[in-house]
């Protein structure tokens, strides 16, 4: 009982600091009641300090994707680069209940759990609060019926089905609470999002907030997950032989199709409610606009809820503002997030690194899939690729900002470096954004990639450490929402609607239409998700519900080896730079265990209830095989 004290007067003093610095200007706040309790009634006696309270419950959003350790790399998108972060636990398959690999906070069971009491708060106080501005009562409310939602969808992606609490609980109170099933928390998180979509109706929008339409848009989210293959008892009966709470993790047999009728209509009617960035083309722009208008969402482009235009793909995000920035250091500009990820040759930490199984699956222009046995592919992997692979993947000799002033002398023409070259003398000249670069080698990449997505391409940004502009982390854009509809129709077998909302999406980028049919319209969906929404922190549930974790997931990264030879009678550029009529080059697949051996063990499909909490709650049950 000690330790959950503990934890409700954190949330309440929190709160308080949060409340004080908002409301610091206003003469009167002296004379206002203490804030001595989380549910003061000076509090909802106000309506700017019930939007304090509430912005106070967005600030569990955290960073969203834009921490240094991202979800992309315990899935086959990256590996982390760094040892010791205890990333491994996870990916190797060792984690227990008494040994968790890393987590972010974004879905740490205590912290969701933390949020969900402001959101129970909140939704508790606000239907008799006092002060006399209904609407915004009102969309404060819808609000926070929608972050409770947000908040018990990310325990349910990672847990299963999770305690279902919906209201604030005293200090004297019994948390006992046991474990609901699966279906009982996708209705739970269902009728919470109706709610929150009737409340936020015609109310205003505003970037980074919840509206109605990113409410719709969860719902189609949770109800895809609903219909899919991990979450049906006949599908994981076996893969969790012995479990005897299999209703935990998965909904009983019935009508699935009603399942999938109920993701395709919620898909819809976001789909419907709205049009996305540059979806009403009817053929394949170039490649190059294809890459700017990739580069130009993943910089928060085009357009967002609360805009002037008609064109939405930013449904719900997570920007920079002064009502709900959690830590002053927030990523202007994905300039933190540049830090992370960037290359070493530009001062950068190359955190979380694209693999090679990643890069393998963008297709060529023509729609074909890349294949190493092909002469022609293999003698030019980075050559004809999809766009969105040169708007997200740095590789060796890709063009990117100027140089720092101290590596401007190594690579004056702005090329990144990942390979090893011929030198002329019988000696090896080592990439500047290698590990073994003469600049800050141990911030190189082990996968001979870089991130490139989400990272400020403005080249007066040379080492991501200057002010920029904001770019917005994508927790729900129109374009899920979209390929969420083209999924259920596919398992519906409407096959014309998912090939022309496919063909959409790629005209967008400047690839050529969907034609497939079957198996392969399905194969062919599943890689354009996967293209589209990498590094969104989508491909680890994605291959989990579908139960292709084992092949992807579970497999060892593969990286590449990069050899440059001079042509026979050439001269060797110094300093070296990129130049096929120069260099041979040669690209070798390898395989990395330098951090991690990857394995896959069925257990991984969800993680752990840590130790602490299930000594803490005795009627919690353990999700399988741990």
């Amino acid at each position: 009982m000690q330790k959950i004290k503990f934890i409700l007067l954190r949330t309440t003093a929190a709160a308080a600091v949060f409340l004080l610095l908002l409301t610091g200007c206003k003469q009167d706040f002296l004379n206002t009641e203490p804030l001595d309790s989380i549910s003061s009634e000076a509090t909802w006696a106000d309506g700017p300090l019930s939007q304090a309270f509430i912005f106070n419950v967005y600030s569990f959003l955290g960073y969203g994707g834009y921490e240094e350790q991202a979800l992309a790399s315990i899935t086959d998108e990256a590996m982390f680069t760094h040892a010791g972060r205890n990333i491994n636990t996870f990916t190797e398959g060792t984690e227990d209940p008494t040994n968790t690999g890393w987590m972010s906070g974004t879905y740490q069971w205590d912290n969701m759990y933390l949020a969900i009491r402001q959101a129970n708060v909140a939704i508790d106080r606000l239907p008799t609060a006092t002060f006399t501005d209904t609407e915004l009562r009102d969309r404060l409310l819808g609000e926070a019926h929608f972050l409770r939602a947000y908040y018990y969808h990310q325990l349910a992606r990672f847990y299963g089905g999770v305690p279902l609490i919906d209201r604030p609980y005293g200090l004297d109170e019994d948390y006992s609470v046991a474990r609901n099933t699966w279906a009982e928390t996708v209705d739970f998180i269902v009728a919470d999002l109706d709610m929150a979509a009737s409340l936020l109706d015609g109310k205003p929008e505003t970037p980074g907030r919840a509206t109605k339409l990113a409410a719709q848009a969860l719902k189609s989210r949770i109800l895809l997950y609903d219909a899919s293959d991990v979450h049906q008892s006949e599908l994981v009966s076996g893969i969790f032989s012995g479990y005897s709470n299999l209703d935990l993790v998965a909904s009983p047999s019935g009508d699935r199709a009603a399942k999938w009728r109920a993701a395709r209509d919620a898909a819809k009617a976001v789909v419907d409610a709205a049009s996305g960035y540059k979806l009403d083309l009817s053929s394949p722009v170039s490649a190059e606009e294809g890459m700017q208008n990739y580069i130009s969402i993943a910089m928060g482009g085009g357009s967002a809820v609360g805009d002037a235009s008609a064109a939405i793909e930013l449904i719900f995000q997570r920007t920079a503002t002064p009502l709900y920035t959690v830590e002053d250091n927030w990523p202007l500009g994905g300039l933190h997030h540049g830090i992370n990820n960037g290359p070493n040759g530009y001062h950068n930490w190359a955190g979380n690194t694209p693999i090679q199984q990643m890069v393998d699956d963008y297709e060529m222009m023509d729609g074909s899939t890349f294949d190493w046995d092909n002469p022609d592919h293999a003698s030019a992997p980075y050559v004809d690729r999809d766009p969105r692979f040169y708007a997200s993947v740095m590789y060796d000799g890709a063009g990117w900002k100027p140089r720092p002033s101290d590596v401007v002398g190594i690579d004056p023409v702005d090329q990144i470096q990942t390979g090893y070259y011929d030198d002329g003398n019988g000696g090896t000249i080592n990439g500047v954004d290698t590990r073994e670069s003469s600049i800050e080698n141990w911030n190189g990449s082990r996968t001979h990639y870089y991130h490139r997505k989400f990272i400020d391409p403005d080249p007066a940004l040379q080492d991501n450490q200057s002010s920029a502009q904001v770019i917005p982390w994508p927790f729900i854009r129109y374009t899920e929402a979209v390929l969420n509809y083209v999924e259920a129709s596919i398992e519906l077998g409407e096959e014309d609607v998912a090939r022309d909302w496919l063909s959409r999406i790629r005209y967008r980028v400047g690839m050529p239409a969907v034609t497939d049919t079957g198996d392969a319209l399905k194969e062919r969906y599943r890689n354009e998700r996967r293209i589209e929404l990498a590094y969104e922190e989508h491909r680890y549930h994605d291959a989990r519900r579908w139960l292709i974790a084992e092949e992807t997931l579970g497999q060892i990264v593969q990286t590449i080896d990069i050899r440059a030879t001079l042509k026979p009678g050439a001269t060797p550029h110094v300093p070296y730079r990129y130049d096929t009529d120069v260099y041979d080059y040669t690209y070798t697949v390898v395989e990395n265990t330098e951090n991690e051996t990857r394995t896959w063990d069925n257990k991984m499909f969800y993680r752990p209830i840590t130790r602490d909490e299930i000594n803490r709650n005795n009627l919690l049950v353990q999700n399988p095989l741990y």
